[in-house]
Order: C-alpha cells, then sequence, then structure tokens
C-alpha cells in the first residue's frame, strides 16, 4: 500500500520533509526523518552565530588597527629579541650621576558618553587638578568623542585626589614619565622629552632610538664641573646685568667636553619655562664674531706657514686705511711689533698685516677651512648652526678675520680650535659621551712645534698681557681676550659686546680648555666702566679654574714638566640587564628595583668604580683624578 501525502497539515518536525514531497512508509522512518531535520537546523543556526562573531571579531580588529582614535591609551611596548621593553633608558655623566630617567605614573582620561553631568564632572576635575581650567575640561566632556585625556603623568596625590572622585567614565592608564632629577643642570645638554616619552631636544633627540631601546647613554660631561660652570656664569651675568653666556670647559686631549653651560635656560621638568629664548643654546647655536680671540688662530697659522718666527716684526706704527674703513689697536704702541709683541698687546694692525702678507685670502680661507670653522661643529646634538663666513674672499675680509671680525662662529668651534692649537697640533670633534682611544684619533692640522709656541704665546698673555685676570699662581694657565662688537643696522654697535676668554691649563702639558663668553655685559665702577673681555671674563675662567683644581685634587707641583699626563677618571656603567618577559610597564617594576646611585666616595689613592666592577689599574704613564 502506497503512502500519499494529506491535505492536513503535518506534523511540525514533518512539515518540511512533507512539503518535499518525502514518502515513508512507517513511523520509525518518519521519526529518523524528524531527528535529522532538527540536526540540519541546528547545524544553521550555529554556523549562523559563528559567522556573526567572526564578523564581530574582524570588525573590532579593524577598528582597533584603522579607525581608533590616535590619543586613546594603549600598552607602549616595542618587541625586541622576544621581549618586552617599554622604559626609556637613563643618562648618566661620567661618574655615573642619573640625569635623566623615566619613572611610573597614572594619567586620566574619560569617556564622555559616559557621563551623567558633563558640568558637574568638569567642576569635580578642577578641584582636585586645579591647574586645570574649568571651561577647558568642560568643553572636553561635552564632546562627541568616547576618550579625552584629561591630565597625564599624575603626581600619586593627584592620582589619589582624582581617584576619589568616583566619577563614571573617568579611568586612568599607566606610562612613564620622563623626569630629569638635577633640573636645569645641563638642560641645553640633555634636551627633553614628549610626554610619549620621545626626545625633543639635546641628546634625548640625538640618542632617540639608543634610548628607547633601553641603553643607557652615558656622556663626557662631570655634573660637579657642570655646576660650578653654571653657577659662576649667572653670576657675572648678574653682576655685569648681561643679557646671556655660555660656558665651555673641554678635554683638549680627547675633545670630550666635561661642561657646557648657557643662560638663559630651562628646567626640562616644567614644560613653562620652555620659552624660545631659553631653549636657544649659545655654546652651539650662537654664532658670533669673536674678536681677539681669533689672534690664536692667526698668529698659528701665520707660524706653521714657515714664513715667520716669533722673531718676525710687523709695522703697527699708524692705522691701516683701506677703502672707507680704518684699523685701530686698542693697546696702541705705535711702533714695530714682534710676533711675540703681537699676541701679547692683542694689536690688530700688526695681525691684519700678518695675515695679508703671510697667507693672503686664499691661505687664510684654506687655514680657516682646514680647522673646522667653514662648517657646523660635529657633535652629539641637534642644535648646531653653521658659520658666517664672507664668499668673496678679498684683501679686506683677509685683514678683518685676522682679529675676529667679519666670519662668525659658535663657541664650541672655538673651544674646538682652541684645543686644538695647544695640544700638539691635533683637531678633536667636540664629544658629548666618553670616547675611548679608538674613538677619534683626531687629525693633525698644524705642526707639534707650531703648538708649542702657542703655548708659550698664551701663558705670556695671561701672565704680562690683556689675560692678568685669569692668572692663577701655580697652575701655568694662558689664555687669550676677545672683545667684539655686535653687529646691527647700519653697523656696528660699540655698547654691544661679545666679551669672552679662552684659557687653558696646565700649559706646558695642556689638558683643558675653559671659555667664558658674556653678551652684552655692561661696565661697572670697579672695572672703570670697562665691559671688555678682560674685565669680565678672564676673571671668571680664573674662579672656574680654582675650583676645578680643587675639585680634582690638582696641586700645583702636578704641573712639573716630567711628569705622566692628567687623566680624568670616570667611573662605567654595567651594560643593561636584559628585561622581564612579557611584563607591562604598569607592573615592571618589582618591590626589588632600585635606581643606581652615585658611587661611593673612593679611598685616597683610588678611583671611583661601578658596582659589580673592578678597578682597572692605570698605565704607567697616567695620573688619574678621582671622580667621586
Amino acid at each position: 500500500m502506497k503512502l500519499w501525502r494529506k491535505s492536513a497539515s503535518p506534523e511540525p518536525a514533518a512539515a518540511v520533509n512533507a512539503a518535499a514531497g518525502a514518502r515513508y512508509t512507517s513511523p520509525k522512518e518518519r521519526l529518523k526523518g524528524d531527528v535529522q531535520e532538527t540536526a540540519r537546523q541546528r547545524l544553521v543556526i550555529a554556523s549562523v552565530i559563528f559567522g556573526l562573531a567572526f564578523t564581530a571579531v574582524g570588525l573590532r580588529m579593524g577598528y582597533v588597527s584603522l579607525l581608533r582614535d590616535g590619543a586613546e591609551p594603549t600598552q607602549r611596548v616595542a618587541a625586541r629579541g622576544g621581549s618586552i621593553q617599554s622604559e626609556r633608558a637613563d643618562i648618566v655623566d661620567r661618574n655615573g650621576a642619573v640625569l635623566a630617567t623615566s619613572v611610573p605614573v597614572m594619567s586620566a582620561f574619560v569617556n564622555p558618553h559616559l557621563l551623567l553631568d558633563p558640568q558637574e564632572a568638569a567642576r569635580k576635575i578642577v578641584t582636585a587638578l586645579p591647574d586645570l581650567k574649568y571651561d577647558d575640561v568642560r568643553e572636553k566632556l561635552e564632546g562627541d568623542r568616547t576618550f579625552v585625556w584629561i591630565k597625564r603623568g599624575l603626581s600619586p596625590r593627584e592620582h589619589d585626589r582624582v581617584n576619589r572622585l568616583g566619577i563614571p567614565g573617568l579611568d586612568f592608564q599607566a606610562e612613564e614619565r620622563r623626569i630629569y632629577p638635577q633640573g636645569t643642570a645641563a638642560a641645553h645638554i640633555l634636551g627633553y622629552a614628549s610626554v610619549d616619552n620621545t626626545g625633543l631636544a639635546g641628546v634625548e633627540r640625538y640618542f632617540d632610538q639608543q634610548l628607547q631601546s633601553g641603553e643607557t647613554l652615558q656622556l663626557s660631561i662631570d655634573l660637579r664641573l657642570q655646576r660650578i660652570v653654571e653657577r659662576e656664569i649667572a653670576r657675572v651675568v648678574q653682576k655685569f646685568s648681561a643679557i646671556g653666556a655660555t660656558g665651555i670647559v673641554m678635554d683638549a686631549t680627547n675633545g670630550e667636553v666635561l661642561a657646557m653651560a648657557s643662560l638663559p635656560t630651562y628646567n626640562p621638568n616644567s614644560t613653562r619655562t620652555l620659552t624660545n629664548e631659553a631653549l636657544f643654546n649659545r655654546a652651539t647655536l650662537g654664532v658670533y664674531e669673536q674678536g681677539s680671540t681669533f689672534k690664536i688662530f692667526n698668529t698659528a697659522m701665520a707660524l706653521d706657514s714657515g714664513k715667520i718666527t716669533l722673531n718676525s716684526v710687523f709695522d703697527a706704527t699708524s692705522p691701516i686705511r683701506i677703502d672707507r674703513f680704518t684699523i685701530n689697536d686698542d693697546h696702541a704702541q705705535r711702533r714695530p711689533l714682534n710676533v711675540a709683541e703681537t699676541f701679547k698687546f692683542s694689536s690688530n694692525i700688526a695681525s691684519a698685516k700678518m695675515a695679508v702678507e703671510v697667507m693672503g685670502p686664499e691661505g687664510q680661507r684654506a687655514f680657516f677651512d682646514k680647522i673646522g670653522f667653514l662648517k657646523p661643529v660635529s657633535t652629539q646634538l641637534p642644535e648646531v648652526a653653521g658659520p658666517l663666513w664672507p664668499r668673496h674672499w678679498m684683501k679686506i675680509n683677509t685683514m678683518t678675520i685676522a682679529f675676529g671680525h667679519g666670519i662668525s662662529v659658535t663657541p664650541l668651534h672655538l673651544a674646538m680650535g682652541s684645543s686644538a692649537m695647544i695640544n700638539g697640533g691635533i683637531l678633536y670633534q667636540p664629544s658629548l659621551v666618553k670616547r675611548t682611544a679608538a674613538s677619534d684619533k683626531g687629525r693633525r692640522v698644524i705642526q707639534q712645534k707650531t703648538s708649542v709656541s702657542m703655548r708659550q704665546l698664551l701663558r705670556l698673555n695671561a701672565v704680562e698681557g690683556t689675560g692678568k685676570n685669569a692668572n692663577v699662581p701655580g697652575y701655568e694657565v694662558g689664555g687669550k681676550t676677545g672683545t667684539a662688537e655686535k653687529p646691527g643696522r647700519g653697523g656696528y654697535r660699540q655698547k654691544a659686546l661679545i666679551s669672552s676668554f679662552v684659557g687653558a691649563f696646565p700649559m706646558n702639558d695642556p689638558k683643558f680648555v675653559v671659555i667664558v663668553s658674556l653678551d652684552e655685559p655692561k661696565g661697572l665702577p670697579e672695572t672703570g666702566g670697562y665691559a671688555t673681555a678682560g674685565w669680565v671674563a678672564a676673571p671668571s675662567v680664573k674662579v672656574i679654574i680654582e675650583q676645578m683644581v680643587s675639585l680634582y685634587g690638582i696641586l700645583p707641583g702636578d704641573l712639573k714638566d716630567g711628569l705622566p699626563p692628567i687623566e680624568i677618571a670616570s667611573t662605567p656603567v654595567p651594560p643593561p640587564v636584559a628585561p622581564p618577559q612579557l611584563l607591562p610597564a604598569s607592573v615592571r617594576r618589582s618591590p626589588g628595583d632600585h635606581r643606581r646611585a652615585l658611587p661611593v666616595r673612593p679611598a685616597p689613592g683610588q678611583t671611583a668604580v661601578a658596582p659589580g666592577q673592578t678597578a682597572a689599574a692605570p698605565g704607567p704613564a697616567v695620573r688619574r683624578v678621582a671622580s667621586e
């Protein structure tokens, strides 16, 4: 017997089969068909659910990768060798003193869509964070965005106050904040980092990649000497009502910068102090005519040519008139002068004749190019300026450049070039990081015998010439003054001076070059109304040298001929330890983690060393100066 489809409604489970004309020969077969159809329906439903889930995940991934607001907080990590590293590395001085470091902080943010009353929330937030403005916060909270920062880098006290508000939609993100424990010290060297820990200036910017990779940066500067220089130039700026100043101490034997300061300055911990005037680094961006300090290079150039000796004579009896200009002497002797007297009395007339008669325009230009004065100085700072020099180098340019007018360079150029003139004739590019013997072997720019003659002339000038106010008895100080009028509209401004002094010691075996330069100092009754370098800059170099020999324990007898050269000791920084695996910044610091402290002061005759390292014995021909 055959079963035909009835007109009556089939049972629910068999409806579809019946509609398809399915034929069942028995109730058992009908039950089996119902079970299969139910399973099929469940598979379809499950497939739809899984499809929707995958679609949601895909949309979320696309949103996170492409569409999310860039300001929304994320855990900042960088894959490096299978590990996660998020902390910006420390910057330390040559003795291991921490100059810049990163600390964990909390930052507050809000989802305005979750706020019940934006105006009331803004009022509470401003009460907890009084440095914020109510209108600014209210505008943020009333916007359509799903995320806005309230304040980044909260102090622990601020975090506690904001957390106690209990505002729905307000939350915190663990971040890191760059801090500078020494305040304004070495600000123009260090620079500063953004709120996202990206270097924006100074070595923070120059070494940004190294610091982000977690490798500690050790500078060549000595924090203690840096503070000495900063205090002294701040004192003389105030005393002589100058608009700014710079001070540099350089190791003449390898080009390491031991201290470099510029005023006005700023505090990298406070964005309020980051003005254009404060950010201007006079040591590397200030391009000035350096006045009679250029007689160092003019004299070395002439002597190195072999065409003259220290006894060669140049007539300084009367001024030089060329075109519509007249060249005079400030300390006129009105007679012929030999090279030593030309340097001692700082004669512009004799120096100009020396340049023209011995070298000429092409020879002079070639010499200044050789010592690096026609291009920006190469050092580990992004803030460097190029010098200004005449494109058409004519006879009158040769004359004025001989005594430091008509060409402008930075004080760091001056320190670099002066070091080469006295250290035996080797030019080193200035370095803000510690050097090894293989770091920069330098290149010869003058003969060694020329360098010896320049030491004698610099020493003569500090004993009998214009640099007497920089002399420190027992320490063989040498130096040269330089006073230049600043250019203005229609000519030079006679009352606006750049007064600089280049000092060096010990002149029997030069180790240190010390430069102090004041911008527009004002004369005082005690200086006879003069604001020239011999009165305002030379005494400051003397103060710095006196404190240096005290700091490093250098005795007058240490500078006698025949003794090994002086070497400034330093503390090596241990290699970085690999960070823990896959730990977020918010929990990465364990209770046992501690920052490095200053090295312990060594016993007499010892050199400070880093923890876990042994002190290397100094070589037989080196005298180390204790670093701590």
